[in-house]
């Protein structure tokens, strides 16, 4: 292990601004559509509407955490915890849901009591289950599936930024004025505003989070040892996450998807710092994520009152597109090889 940082400069823009759409888009859709929870989901119209606010919100995340890690040179540990940073402030200061008891129901979602009772904590006004539910869903679908599938469809310069001064203040500002919207939004139609105490708290642990991600350490070089095959690394994390979809709303099903996380954390930190794991396995663990929300879509209930033909029109338009996204970047990477 060395200190020392080696960043790459940005390619051309040519090369770069493909990218940068791509995961400006897939990164909102992701979060928010690929699921299929929302009604806005069955409505095409509402969707392409629907993301004039949702791709700065979770868009310029998604490019700035990428384009800090690759400009400090260090990888995933800094992502996912930028990710968990950011997902803290989207649910704790943004919107609200991490503290508001009636955030569900406003919008229709008829399980979110069922989801929220079972592992209340009265003294933090939060859910345990929903906590863990709104940062897990935040880290890996918001934010690093969105960007490893994205930078495996453009592998030659996946390790390079892709912002120049000015996109990284485009970015900032369209943040910043989407969590704006979202924030007066939410506090016009419910009313709701979390104590001090639950900003507080909120702030200072994603500047927690924050920190240890710019305080990991920075690898130069790889281990020799055993890597499973990517398709194996694409099986391991779908049974993860299904594990963690479907896993009851209690602390039995909270302990499962914390315990589930917890070694796979483990065991891809392990596989990633060695020299046989590479492009591939990265695509396989990020494409299995992806699938393992547009598989899921088909058994959502989503808020609302959607046609169950419309419902499956979307969902399986979803699953053709996360095929279609996998497929490309395989391709590239084994272009790039």
């Amino acid at each position: 292990m060395s200190s020392a940082v080696t960043v790459l400069s940005k390619p051309e823009l040519g090369r770069r601004l493909l990218p940068v759409i791509g995961l400006f888009l897939l990164s909102p859709i992701s979060a928010e559509y690929l699921v299929g929870y929302a009604e806005s989901t069955y409505h095409p119209l509402e969707m392409l509407w629907g993301l004039v606010i949702l791709a700065p919100l979770y868009g310029s995340i998604a490019l700035l955490i990428r384009e800090i890690t690759r400009r400090t040179g260090r990888g995933w540990p800094t992502m996912l915890l930028l990710a968990a940073a950011f997902g803290l402030i989207q649910a704790g200061l943004i919107d609200q849901s991490l503290f508001n008891p009636h955030y569900g129901t406003d919008l229709n979602i008829a399980y979110w009591d069922t989801e929220r009772l079972p592992t209340w904590i009265s003294p933090l006004g939060i859910s345990a289950n929903l906590t863990l539910d709104f940062v897990s869903t935040h880290v890996v679908w918001s934010f690093a599936a969105p960007i490893a599938v994205v930078e495996c469809c453009a592998p030659r310069i996946a390790d390079r930024p892709w912002l120049g001064r000015i996109g990284i203040l485009l970015m900032i500002s369209f943040y910043l004025a989407a969590a704006a919207f979202v924030f007066d939004d939410h506090l016009r139609v419910t009313g709701f505003m979390a104590t001090k105490a639950q900003f507080v708290a909120t702030v200072a642990c994603a500047l927690l989070l924050g920190i240890s991600a710019l305080l990991a350490p920075v690898y130069t070089g790889k281990r020799a040892g055993y890597v499973p095959a990517p398709w194996l690394v694409a099986v391991f994390v779908l049974a993860v996450l299904a594990l963690h979809i479907f896993s009851s709303p209690d602390w039995t099903g909270v302990s499962v998807s914390l315990l589930a996380f917890a070694g796979c954390a483990m065991l891809i930190s392990t596989w990633s710092g060695r020299a046989a794991w590479k492009g591939i396995h990265v695509l396989g663990a990020a494409a299995a994520a992806l699938l393992a929300y547009a598989l899921t879509s088909f058994a959502v209930q989503p808020a609302g009152d959607a046609a169950l033909t419309v419902k499956y029109a979307v969902n399986t338009t979803m699953l053709l597109g996360v095929l279609v996204l996998a497929a490309l970047a395989y391709r590239q990477l084994r272009a790039a090889q």
